[in-house]
């Protein structure tokens, strides 16, 4: 079966990132490796995970993932550092979690690497970390002007 492609969702690192959390959400494996770049050495870590290399390391633990049902996170602040051919986000993300005793939230602080491809940008490091609340929220303080 032809990998599916998102290159079609535009040319930014920003919608790779957004067609990757909406994967995520959906339990689509399809989109969401289709985010990923076909290169040999993307790597991905989960909180207190190993650290996974190649596409099917990468594409084994999403599976597993899914299939205790779909992955509900989304990006809530991110911060950006884009050059011409490779972009870095840090996103502190909120995840909802079923426990015992109901619905919880929880943060997680993920880094995401793409760069880009002749096939558009694509992800080629997702490593993510345990968070806390503060992380999660949104600092409206203004960034001082050094001149």
């Amino acid at each position: 079966m032809p990998r599916p492609s998102v290159a079609t969702l535009g040319g930014s690192s920003d919608e790779i990132e957004a067609a990757f959390y909406e994967a995520l959400q959906r339990g689509d494996i399809d989109l969401l490796m289709a985010c990923w770049s076909e290169d040999d050495d993307i790597v991905c870590v989960h909180p207190g995970g190993p650290r996974l290399l190649g596409a099917g390391a990468i594409r084994a633990a999403f599976e597993a993932m899914f299939a205790h049902g779909t992955v509900r996170a989304r990006p809530v602040q991110v911060h950006r550092v884009v050059a011409l051919s490779s972009a870095v986000h840090s996103v502190a993300e909120q995840v909802e979690v079923m426990l015992p005793d109901g619905l919880h939230q929880a943060v997680v602080l993920a880094t995401n690497v793409y760069h880009k491809t002749p096939e558009g940008w694509r992800m080629v490091a997702h490593h993510a970390s345990p968070g806390t609340a503060p992380d999660a929220q949104v600092v409206d303080a203004q960034r001082p002007v050094l001149h």
